[in-house]
């Protein structure tokens, strides 16, 4: 099977000659223009040789001209509606449309997107967060309101770029949260970026982040996959989500051992995680970004154990 042919049957829940690999990790690029990111994201692609690409998404959504955080209810409703081609998240699309013409015909990708909590969270908010979902949830609840239709438009063009999906990242861990918050400010925001284009991404993706993952309430999100860090002892397993979930699971690599371990001990801890995943609906991945420190030889002998090209 080529690796087209070889996703295109873990998704229709076939049996392929092999469960399709990857791994990803930032490469700390958001200070590039879209152009140099997408040399980037290809020429790793190529080197390791991987069955699908995960782009990685390091450009931040935009903080509201003349502001450096946003603290208050005044301040969130400076969130309104912007052109994401005259965003940061436009060199995104600059080097999806480069990545889309460097892969076609050969392999798909995905889109990495930080769900509306996370968007806020991340920098135009941050440390306020909590405090303003605390005293002000009505301006959050707002404010999310509005990243979430600016999420959607991101989305749907990143598709038309030509990603094969969006995997979009959740904080789905009791420890990160508690679930009244996750219910009230995560979940319903996320759902409705995958609910808008449920239909146009094959390879749409929910990941959610952290240990000790909120498995009851995330089972219903519109995707075909789900990828968690299945390695950690308090998180489901590969079988267990697959028990539960009908579409596909992502996993069996441990993001958190990477480094400061042989070769050989990866490549036994790849083997592990192939057995894990089975036969079927399985994409073998890092449970979460991998540190872009780990050496090259240790990653490509990983990919070639998975390839069959090392015993």
């Amino acid at each position: 099977m080529n690796k087209l042919e070889r996703v295109n049957t873990v998704l229709q829940g076939g049996t392929p000659d092999r469960a399709p690999m990857s791994c990803w990790y930032h490469f700390g690029h958001q200070f590039l223009p879209g152009e140099k990111f997408a040399e980037l994201a290809c020429a790793f692609f190529d080197y390791y040789d991987f069955d699908w690409l995960k782009v990685m998404n390091d450009y931040f959504y935009p903080m509201p001209e003349g502001m450096t955080e946003l603290k208050s209810a005044a301040d969130l409703k400076k969130l309104t509606p912007f052109a994401i081609e005259q965003s940061p998240l436009n060199e995104q699309l600059k080097a999806l449309r480069l990545i889309q013409q460097h892969l076609t015909g050969r392999a798909y990708f995905v889109d990495t997107v930080f769900d509306p909590y996370q968007a806020l969270q991340r920098s135009p908010v941050g440390q306020h967060l909590p405090v303003l979902i605390e005293e002000q949830p009505q301006a959050v609840l707002d404010a999310l309101d509005i990243v979430t239709e600016n999420l959607i438009v991101y989305a749907k063009k990143s598709l038309a770029a030509g990603a094969a999906g969006i995997f979009v990242s959740i904080l789905g861990s009791k420890e990160q949260m508690t679930r009244d918050d996750f219910l009230r400010f995560e979940k319903p925001f996320a759902m409705r970026l995958f609910e808008a284009v449920k239909d146009d991404g094959p390879m749409n993706t929910l990941h959610v982040h952290g240990h000790h993952i909120d498995t009851d309430n995330v089972l219903d999100f519109p995707v075909n996959i789900i990828s968690w860090e299945d390695r950690v002892p308090d998180n489901p397993s590969l079988q267990e989500m697959k028990d539960r979930f009908p579409g596909c699971v992502m996993g069996g690599i441990d993001n958190t051992i990477v480094t400061r371990h042989t070769p050989a001990y990866l490549m036994n801890m790849v083997r592990e995680g192939m057995e894990m995943g089975g036969t079927m609906r399985f994409f073998l991945a890092n449970g979460c970004s991998i540190p872009g420190s780990m050496s090259p030889f240790a990653l490509k002998c990983m990919v070639e154990v998975a390839q069959g090209l090392r015993k």
